[in-house]
């Protein structure tokens, strides 16, 4: 707004300075009214001092190409690709398999009721005939260059290469299932993830069908010091085979060993119906976690389940035919390799983070890059199918329009003070740095369409030869200098003379 009317004065708008004396100091300060009074004295004196040595800035436009990456070929990924085809615009969709449908492929039903698979073959029908949407299965990036609105990315798919020239990208690659290393799991036939198990349902395999006692143990491989986080997903889908398993046999035992049930939601009902059709929930402490070995009862063999129950006060021994673990929710092994193709930041477990949680849900900090579906966190299908529009919904506010603005606000390299250490290159996670033939030799030079602005490479270079514009030394010192006078100085030097 500021930066607006500036314009609209005919001034160029990088003159502007704020003195914010509202939110650093009258909200803050509200009952020290003398104090604060000083301080916005200080705060005003400090913002002349800054706006007298700033420089008039040019911003430049910037051409947006029309199509858009999505990477990935899930759920997420095709619904956002439809979403952006179906307003007119070309989407290259980059699938590393086979086929189309990443994890959902493994998923019959939802908790709800809907069919997934259905779902999926109308959505993977409807990306196929869409003549704006090119899918490439197989396919590797090995390659992304340029910037915000005219990006190339270089593909390797079904034994050739291609170059694909987008404004945008979709980050959509899906996330993993955590292998069990513990309870038996790749040792004992018996042993299953609730993945797996909701297949076995789909398919009435007759060993889980006409089981006697199904045990399924929660929060296997996350929640711990490897993976402090919830996988989200994990609650609901024990309710849901649960009650798939008591609607074919009312009379099997069904228990869910658990820590926290989140049933996240509306989900809770489901959760409530699970138990009163008799689905036995018992809650057990990470300090003392449930064991399992293999037995034998009655001339079969079954799988002994030890687990201390809180309100029994008692450990419980459960005979179970089949066992069912919650594996955790993890990301896929090319996360890191996509994150730094693409220059975007991950959260401490690994997965995809968003430039903002609240502001900037589906974009990354590298403007021109989002993201959708569990490969910014486990999460239901539903809410897989919302963020992808959203991302599209984002995307679209770019391809819309013709150009887009860059910043005056970059950094800038003094040839005469640069010694060629190259400590700005390695520091740069935006590659807007490279060395360049000069009269002088072989410089530093900033590529000002791809710069953010962070000054990292200020901060890194021995010799000072990078300045930021809008915030060059000289305007940061004088708000130093600004900050206590002259006289302030003089007047702390005497009382600490007279103090000795």
């Amino acid at each position: 707004m500021f930066w607006d009317t500036l314009r609209e004065g005919g001034l160029n708008q990088y003159y502007f300075e704020m003195a914010n004396i509202r939110e650093h100091c009258s909200w803050v300060h509200s009952k020290q009214k003398e104090e604060a009074t000083r301080k916005a004295q200080d705060i005003v004196r400090m913002s002349v001092a800054r706006a007298s040595r700033l420089d008039p800035l040019q911003e430049f436009d910037l051409p947006v190409n029309k199509a858009t990456l999505v990477v990935g070929g899930g759920i997420a990924g095709m619904t956002c690709a439809l979403s952006i085809a179906s307003q007119g615009h070309e989407v290259h969709l980059v699938e590393k398999s086979k086929a189309l449908g990443g994890m959902a492929r493994r998923i019959h039903t939802t908790i709800e009721g809907m069919d997934v698979q259905t779902y999926l073959d109308d959505l993977i029908r409807a990306v196929y005939r869409n003549p704006l949407i090119h899918v490439s299965h197989e396919a590797t990036i090995t390659r992304v260059s340029g910037y915000l609105g005219n990006f190339m990315t270089t593909v390797e798919t079904e034994g050739r290469v291609k170059e694909i020239k987008h404004g945008a990208s979709v980050l959509a690659i899906g996330a993993d299932v955590y292998r069990p290393t513990e309870y038996l799991y790749g040792e004992n036939d018996k042993v299953f993830t609730h993945i797996e198990l909701g297949e076995l349902i789909a398919q009435k395999e007759e060993r889980v069908t006409h089981a006697e006692s199904v045990v399924m143990i929660q929060c296997v491989g996350c929640r711990n010091e490897d993976r402090n986080y919830c996988s989200r997903v994990c609650c609901s889908h024990a309710v849901k085979n649960a009650l798939k398993l008591k609607q074919i046999n009312p009379e099997m035992d069904v228990y869910i060993l658990f820590r926290d049930m989140r049933t996240y939601g509306l989900r809770e009902d489901y959760y409530r119906e699970a138990s009163d059709k008799g689905v036995r929930f018992i809650r057990y402490e990470p300090d003392d976690k449930p064991r399992v070995e293999a037995a034998k009862e009655g001339g079969r063999e079954i799988l002994r389940v030890t687990v201390a129950d809180p309100i029994l006060g008692q450990r419980l021994e459960l005979d179970a035919d089949i066992l069912s673990l919650a594996a955790a929710v993890i990301p896929p092994a090319s996360t890191r390799e996509v994150a730094g193709l693409f220059k975007v930041t991950l959260s401490p477990d690994g997965f995809f983070k968003e430039a903002h949680v609240k502001l900037k849900p589906v974009e990354f900090a590298t403007d021109g890059v989002f993201l959708c579906g569990t490969a910014h966190y486990p999460k239901h299908i539903q809410e897989t199918i919302n963020q992808a529009y959203g991302a599209a919904g984002r995307v679209m506010t770019l391809l819309s329009k013709d150009t887009v603005v860059a910043s005056g606000s970059v950094a800038e390299v003094s040839a005469y003070d640069c010694v060629t250490c190259s400590a700005c290159i390695t520091a740069c996670t935006y590659d807007a740095i490279d060395l360049v033939d000069t009269p002088n030799g072989r410089k530093a030079w900033v590529n000002p369409i791809l710069c953010k602005g962070d000054g990292v490479c200020t901060t890194k270079c021995p010799t000072n030869a990078i300045g930021l514009k809008h915030f060059t030394t000289a305007a940061l010192c004088s708000q130093i200098d600004a900050a206590v006078t002259g006289q302030e100085i003089r007047r702390q030097m005497d009382k600490a003379v007279e103090d000795r």
